[in-house]
C-alpha cells in the first residue's frame, strides 16, 4: 500500500513541476492520457529507487566539495533521464533544457517532501510514523 501511495505522491509532485516550470511539459492529449502520466511517475520512482543511490555513492567526493549542492545537479540529470526514457517510449514528458530539469527537480523534491509529511509515508527506510 505504501508503494501505491508513494507512486501517487511522485505523480502529484511531477504534475506540480509540469504545471509550474516552463520547458517542462507533458502532452496529455485530447483523451487525457493519465495512465501515461502515472507510468512516467512509476519510471521516475524506479530511477530514483535503483539508480540514484548508486550515483550518490559514485559522486560522493564532488558532493562533499560542493557541500551537497551537487545533489541538485544529480536530481536534474535523473529528471532529464526520465524525460529521455519518456521520449523513447512516446509517453509525453519533455524536458526542454537543463535549467528546466533543475527547477523541476527542486519543485518535485519540495512537493514530494511536503506531501510525504502530510500523508505520513516515509521516504527514509526504517522510519516508523
Amino acid at each position: 500500500m505504501d508503494r501505491i501511495i508513494q507512486l501517487l505522491i511522485n505523480a502529484a509532485a511531477l504534475y506540480a513541476a509540469v504545471f509550474v516550470v516552463p520547458n517542462l511539459d507533458f502532452d496529455f492529449g485530447p483523451e487525457g492520457a493519465w495512465w501515461k502520466f502515472l507510468l512516467v511517475a512509476f519510471i521516475f520512482g524506479l530511477v530514483n529507487t535503483f539508480l540514484k543511490p548508486i550515483l550518490r555513492i559514485l559522486t560522493l567526493p564532488i558532493t562533499f566539495m560542493t557541500l551537497g549542492l551537487f545533489l541538485l545537479v544529480l536530481n536534474a540529470l535523473l529528471l532529464m533521464l526520465v524525460g529521455a526514457i519518456s521520449a523513447d517510449l512516446s509517453l509525453g514528458l519533455t524536458v526542454g533544457d537543463f535549467l528546466a530539469a533543475l527547477l523541476g527537480s527542486i519543485v518535485i523534491s519540495v512537493v514530494g517532501f511536503v506531501l510525504s509529511m502530510v500523508v505520513g509515508t516515509s521516504r527514509i527506510a526504517g522510519r516508523v510514523v
